[in-house]
């Protein structure tokens, strides 16, 4: 039987570490499966980053994973390692209400890919994380599932959509997550909690069904440290018929590429992507990280923007559009139950035209051209993941950041470009601010460069490790 501080040392400790140990016969996995629980029953109720858990299932195959090490049977990267899933996405037999009290009584039979995968990897799915209504904003906040909070302060958003994800992750209550990310959804989160997210190359985790908003979504990991998150997209990878758009695997070990180091990187730091409004303070912690990479890691550092326009406008039009035609037929029975938001932005768009939309979805092809060119010149691409630290929970997003308006996804500048043209994007943090909330960076890659997204992260990492929240040492 594991005492307190075993518990706490479990539920903290690195997926890498826990897959480690597990294959070792170190720890068992129902051993890790109880720290986890023990630390969900304590603080979820606290910060509601769980609107289901799936003990029952998940106790069953961790005495299957523990039988299978017994038996020295082959075991998968994830063996034994516990993930929760983003409440958006597909889990057999389990209730997936997407934020919504059209979905409430939801229960699909079949998963999506990313969960089916990491289940063949050896993962143990340990419940369905909060989301909002649809994932269409960046905060997390449902009518079915109330307000998520940061656990840096609870009075404070974690953003979104995958808040319950990040703040998971961040409390040890999980050492992976699975996210979405259509516009930042992952790496907002990421940002306001002190975690690491990879929004991966588009195709490189398999998606279905479809999203509303097409090729800008993304699955991808959540996890506390970079090694983490490679261990884990080592078994999201890979084709599924399921989804037209999905990359073969191609035999890249994502966690061994975390070695090695940024030595030669040719890197772009871009403060504002030459529009965005952004509070001093995270200008300079983030311009402060950017110098890591020039004078401890190796890298030849700029500063430079890529040359686009704000592609907000298009973006909303993509975005709203996108959201209107999976939930418009829904509104005569339930918009009064939906989020006003929501609905007040699809409405917003009723009269948008095919040619407008066709002329946006031109505009996306452009930011790729552009986008292209530039990492010609260069192998990453720095900015601020978002332009602020937290604000409040449970209230609309404000209108005005760093005196710039917030309007048409302005308050989020910086991640929903990398939507529009399908590179590899991660989410660092780099400081905690002086609110005491945390502060992230954007690394962004050449597209198919998540290998080496992952290795510069690592090295950020290695040279500016990052703290768990207070909160996360009470339990």
């Amino acid at each position: 039987m594991t005492n307190s501080r075993q518990t706490t040392d479990l539920a903290l400790a690195s997926a890498v570490d826990l897959a480690r140990m597990v294959r070792a016969g170190e720890v068992s996995p129902v051993e890790i499966l109880d720290a986890v629980y023990d630390r969900i029953k304590t603080l979820d109720s606290r910060v509601n980053a769980f609107c289901a858990l799936t003990e029952e299932s998940a106790r069953a195959h961790a005495r299957a994973a523990e039988a299978q090490v017994a038996a020295g049977s082959p075991l998968g990267p994830l063996h034994g390692v516990p993930v929760s899933i983003k409440d958006l996405l597909l889990t057999r037999g389990v209730r997936t209400m997407r934020g919504s009290a059209v979905y409430a009584d939801f229960v699909p039979q079949e998963n999506a890919p990313a969960v089916d995968l990491i289940q063949a990897a050896g993962a143990i799915v340990i419940g369905k994380t909060t989301t909002p209504e649809l994932g269409w904003k960046g905060v997390t906040d449902s009518p079915v599932t109330g307000v998520t909070r940061n656990p840096w302060n609870l009075d404070l958003t974690p953003g979104g959509s995958s808040g319950g994800a990040a703040v998971a992750v961040a409390l040890g209550m999980g050492p992976l997550a699975v996210g979405t990310d259509g516009g930042g959804s992952i790496r907002i989160p990421a940002s306001f909690t002190g975690v690491f997210g990879l929004k991966p190359s588009f195709g490189r985790v398999p998606v279905f069904p479809p999203s509303a908003v097409g090729v800008m979504s993304h699955v991808g990991p959540i996890a506390f440290s970079v090694r983490d998150a490679g261990l884990m997209l080592n078994g999201m990878t890979g084709a599924d018929v399921r989804d037209p758009f999905s990359l073969p695997a191609n035999g890249t070990d994502y966690l061994a590429a975390c070695d090695g180091g940024a030595q030669g990187l040719r890197v772009a730091w871009s403060p504002t992507l030459g529009y965005a409004p952004v509070d001093p303070e995270v200008r300079t912690l983030c311009e402060r990280a950017a110098r890591v990479f020039a004078d401890e890691l190796g890298c030849v550092v700029e500063e430079a923007d890529p040359g686009f326009a704000n592609p907000a406008p298009f973006f909303k039009l993509l975005w709203a559009c996108g959201l209107g035609a999976a939930v418009r037929d829904y509104f005569p029975a339930w918009a009064e139950r939906m989020d006003p938001g929501l609905v007040a932005m699809v409405r917003e768009y009723d009269g948008a035209s095919a040619a407008e939309l066709a002329g946006a979805h031109a505009e996306r092809l452009k930011l790729y051209d552009v986008l292209r060119r530039f990492f010609e010149r260069y192998d990453l691409l720095l900015t601020p993941t978002m332009p602020t630290t937290a604000w409040k929970a449970g209230v609309p997003i404000p209108v005005e950041i760093a005196g710039g308006s917030t309007a048409e996804f302005r308050y989020t500048p910086f991640t929903f470009p990398f939507n529009m043209s399908g590179h590899p994007a991660a989410s660092v943090p780099c400081g905690i601010a002086s609110s005491g909330m945390p502060v992230g960076l954007q690394i962004v890659g050449r597209r198919w460069a998540d290998a080496q997204v992952l290795r510069a992260a690592a090295a950020f990492e290695e040279a500016r490790p990052w703290p768990r929240p207070p909160m996360s040492r009470t339990a």
